[in-house]
């Protein structure tokens, strides 16, 4: 292998693990996967040298501190720590200072990422620097149902802090709230199934107007590559993550989200998610992810190799990537969601068969396929053909 650290991957469960571990054996890195179920699709990447079993990183947390730590006390030199969810991340913050101590990664300001991730915590960077958010109201707030009356009004939605405890129980990024009875019902709901959840305003626009700033600063605060990105469609529709997407040079994003990270001395990869009001205007952040997105290989493809810009900071070689400040006409497509989503886009009248075809590209980016690794493309296919026909 071309580097004497290792790359240790949280999480191939999903496409985005899959992308990470791909574009660090591409570039030479031994990678290994750490996952708490042997059944994962996505982990049979020919670029994983090691696949590992380790206990829940949630249910068996001090366990799991405990087998990393085991297996980098083994290795030569340090590996680099990758974390492809929200819940790893808040594991690594959790574990701090008992895992830096044996891996390496590139954010060195402890609970920092715990507090971006935060809808609310976040507020304390974006309001000084006047960056619009959509108004929020937590589930706990005294007057709750009043407050959201008269400060959001209705339709409003219901989010989660944490999304995939979240999205496992109600198969849903968020939950639409047309009235105050809805809203008391999915609250108590929320309660009894230990969700903890607030109330948000609705940015209202198309799918289009959904944007996303892709980033990479390095130890010196410097915006070292960057991309933007806008939604074509999502599952669930309106409220849910990218199925189909491209890039797209959108200038006024740059001005709003690298000061963030420049006020907060942010050094690695971070993705902006942000909407475009169409009645004002406005453009509001909507929220901050602090681990590897779905657009990894979108990004990859484009010449901004997240992950081993974050692999190269983390062992302390230079690295480099673009400032993609032009159309390239890119797309980037989930397959198996954007059937789902576009027969539901169909079905309430919010898109024609017209444009779902206008947009339509042949040579796009693809989430899951790539023909130097088809093996964990196959698998997914064979899974989802039996999900279909079966629902298991």
């Amino acid at each position: 292998m071309k580097y004497k650290h290792k790359a240790v991957v949280l999480g191939t469960n999903y496409y985005i693990g899959l992308s990470v571990v791909r574009n660090l054996g591409r570039a030479g890195v031994s990678v290994t996967t750490v996952d708490y179920d042997e059944n994962t699709r996505y982990g049979a990447s020919k670029y994983a040298i090691e696949r590992l079993i380790a206990p829940h990183y949630k249910e068996e947390e001090e366990e799991c501190v405990e087998f990393l730590i085991n297996y980098a006390k083994k290795q030569a030199y340090k590996p680099v720590l990758f974390p492809t969810a929200d819940l790893y991340v808040e594991f690594m913050e959790d574990n701090f200072d008992k895992l830096k101590e044996y891996y390496l990664w590139p954010n060195e300001i402890k609970g920092l990422y715990k507090t971006l991730m935060d809808k609310q915590s976040l507020l304390q960077f974006t309001e000084p620097l006047g960056i619009k958010t959509p108004e929020i109201i937590d589930m706990n707030e005294d007057n709750l149902y009043t407050r959201v009356t008269e400060e959001l009004g209705y339709p409003c939605i219901v989010k989660p802090r944490d999304s995939m405890p979240f999205v496992n129980k109600y198969r849903a990024k968020v939950l639409f709230i047309n009235s105050e009875e809805e809203l008391r019902d999915k609250i108590e709901m929320c309660k009894r199934d230990n969700q903890d959840v607030f109330v948000q305003r609705i940015v209202k626009g198309p799918e289009t107007n959904c944007y996303s700033f892709d980033v990479y600063m390095d130890k010196n605060q410097n915006v070292v590559s960057y991309m933007t990105t806008n939604k074509i469609r999502q599952w669930p529709i309106n409220f849910g993550a990218s199925t189909y997407a491209r890039q797209n040079y959108i200038p006024e994003l740059y001005d709003i989200c690298v000061p963030l990270f420049k006020s907060i001395k942010y050094r690695g990869f971070a993705e902006v998610e942000l909407k475009k009001d169409e009645i004002t205007g406005n453009i509001y952040l909507v929220e901050v992810n602090v681990r590897f997105v779905n657009f990894t290989e979108l990004q990859a493809h484009m010449g901004m190799n997240t992950p081993m810009m974050y692999f190269l900071d983390s062992i302390g070689e230079d690295f480099s990537g673009p400032k993609i400040s032009v159309n390239r006409d890119v797309y980037w497509k989930y397959k198996y969601e954007d059937i789902s989503a576009i027969r539901q886009y169909i079905k309430v009248g919010q898109m024609s068969w017209k444009e779902i075809f206008k947009d339509y590209r042949f040579k796009k980016v693809n989430s899951t396929w790539a023909w130097d690794d088809p093996k964990p493309g196959l698998g997914f296919f064979f899974w989802a053909l039996t999900h279909k026909f079966t629902g298991r």
